[in-house]
């Protein structure tokens, strides 16, 4: 269960993983939702969806979203397999499938909203993400709850945010959580082209810090460099931690027991590719 063996620069190809992973459990019922859902997001972020212009972000981009699909249909597949329980309904699996489609919506800019690029609401974007879901969902016939559970999920994606201290509604609502949380991040930090975006990531962080006036000294990165040298302790000291503690360990269902987790080993790959190139920026010197 290689990470990205879905490619996932086509929406097409990835609404296609998910259906065949729905079939897996008997919920061909859902396809309908799933063809809504990736019609919809695709054309938020294309610019086509009524009332707002598209996603205009180079880091947080589509393929982003779709890379955190993947992975969290892969995790769905894998816990099935594994038999744990409690068993996560086809609503489970529908509820996962919209939170991690509908995680970074927080960056859309309403039709008049010309001034910069969605990258300036990154402090902000799972409330917004929220906001734009309670709007979004309830014509699809999700009931007021499950949109608060798909929110609560959302809402932990951010990294101030500490999952052990949410009240969720039912274990099913933690265990989704547990899975976006964890796609969220395996998804971008295996990619291939990790790495070569940090710079584009640090562009998004600077651009939302002066547009909500952060003073500079409490700024997390005042320059790439710095983006650099904190990302291999970014994801030693606070990601890992939080996938295996936070978020349940969820990324045990990428692969069978005994085998080494190709995901894990992506992102160990790129953490290491960043080291060398600090060093080699520091031989420079």
């Amino acid at each position: 269960m290689a990470p990205h063996i879905i490619d996932t620069k086509n929406p097409a190809a990835v609404a296609a993983a998910a259906k065949n992973a729905f079939e897996l459990i008997g919920a061909q019922a859902s396809f309908p939702l799933i063809d809504r859902l990736f019609s919809d997001v695709t054309n938020m972020f294309n610019g086509r969806y009524p009332g707002y212009l598209s996603i205009d972000m180079h880091y947080h981009d589509y393929e982003h979203t779709l890379q955190a699909t993947v992975c969290l249909i892969q995790i769905l597949e894998g816990r099935h397999h594994s038999g744990d329980k409690p068993i996560l309904s086809a609503r489970d699996w529908e509820l996962a499938l919209i939170a991690v489609l509908l995680h970074d919506t927080g960056y859309l800019k309403h039709a008049d909203d010309r001034d910069g690029t969605g990258a300036k609401y990154t402090l902000i974007h799972e409330s917004r993400s929220c906001d734009f879901a309670r709007n979004y969902l309830p014509p699809l016939g999700i009931m007021p709850r499950e949109v608060e559970d798909v929110c609560a999920a959302i809402s932990c994606t951010g990294p101030q945010s500490k999952i052990s201290q949410v009240a969720f509604s039912r274990e099913g609502a933690r265990i989704i959580t547990h899975i976006l949380v964890t796609a969220d991040y395996l998804g971008q930090m295996s990619a291939s082209d990790y790495v070569e975006e940090l710079p584009i990531l640090f562009g998004e962080f600077e651009e939302a810090f002066d547009f909500e006036h952060v003073p500079e000294q409490k700024r997390t990165y005042h320059q790439i460099g710095e983006l650099l040298e904190k990302t291999p302790r970014f994801w030693e000291n606070y990601v890992r931690p939080l996938l295996d503690f936070e978020a349940g360990g969820v990324h045990r269902y990428l692969t069978t027991a005994g085998q080494p987790n190709p995901y894990l080993q992506a992102v160990e790959a790129n953490i290491a590719e960043v080291r060398r190139r600090l060093l080699e920026r520091t031989g420079q010197k």
